[in-house]
């Protein structure tokens, strides 16, 4: 398989990548055909999985655009993955000019890609660095550079809690970077969920043991499983719903069906 000239030395362009195969959903090109193959072998059991992807996309927008609007001006998102258009800096840097971005992935492509889009944004930057390490995130130079701590953050873990395994506790991870978080600082979550997808549970089952056989492992949670990462947190009306039906820009009637699997929810801290 011939490597691209932009993807890092450092990777196996042999394995899939949840990232890459997130960026093949949603028409990016920087994956390989590892990922594609992958994203076709779950889109038999799931054919709508592109649209679920799509409302995580705007949804994510959406949170943004109200965490600045309630004066939020910096933003931490882990599990950012490979930029495509509508990033969170640029969403937030138009609704608050000046406005900080920090991404995290363990992802070398990802970060890669972060870099490159980044490089002439003095206010956004990319930490490579796991979720389940929230100490060596926090204290990441980057982070550092452009994160205030003692001031509110939007922190956003969209489309990654449900990549963590229960054995790994991600409840403590999200507890600790709650800790670090100042008063008013806000969680924007997504997850995936059986609850809510078009179809009999069985046949959704397909699509999650495709990534188990890709050794990263999707992890349904039921929506109270997932309401438990938002201890510490009150929730922003309309609480953690259906990706379409949180502050939507068009009514939810006229999404796809696939869009109202899985939940998305925002809590500010008190």
């Amino acid at each position: 398989m011939e490597r691209p000239a932009w993807a890092p030395r450092s990777i196996d362009i042999s394995v899939p990548s949840v990232s890459r195969i997130y960026d093949y959903y949603l028409g990016g090109s920087h994956n390989f055909e590892v990922d594609r193959e992958a994203a076709r072998k779950a889109m038999e059991f799931m054919p709508g999985l592109p649209k679920i992807m799509q409302a995580n996309r705007a949804f994510m927008r959406r949170a943004v655009r109200h965490a600045a609007g309630e004066g939020i001006d910096q933003f931490l998102d882990i599990g950012s993955g490979i930029p495509t258009f509508g990033n969170v800096h640029e969403i937030a840097q138009a609704a608050r000019p000046g406005a900080r971005v920090v991404y995290v992935d363990h992802d070398p492509v990802a970060v890669a890609h972060s870099q490159a889009v980044l490089q002439e944004n003095e206010d956004a930057d990319v930490v490579a660095a796991d979720l389940l390490k929230p100490q060596e995130i926090l204290v990441s130079h980057q982070v550092q550079r452009l994160i205030d701590l003692k001031r509110p953050v939007a922190l956003l873990l969209v489309a990654i809690l449900h990549f963590v395994e229960d054995a790994d506790n991600p409840y403590r991870a999200v507890a600790e970077l709650r800790d670090a978080l100042a008063p008013g600082s806000m969680l924007v979550v997504t997850h995936a969920s059986f609850e809510g997808i078009p179809l009999p549970r069985e046949q959704a089952e397909g699509t999650v043991d495709v990534y188990k056989d890709i050794r990263n492992p999707l992890i349904m949670r039921t929506r109270e499983e997932i309401a438990r990462f938002f201890e510490g947190y009150d929730m922003v009306e309309p609480g953690l719903v259906p990706m379409p039906e949180w502050r939507p820009d068009t009514a939810p009637e006229d999404e796809d069906p696939y869009s109202f699997s899985g939940f998305g929810g925002v809590g500010r801290k008190a």
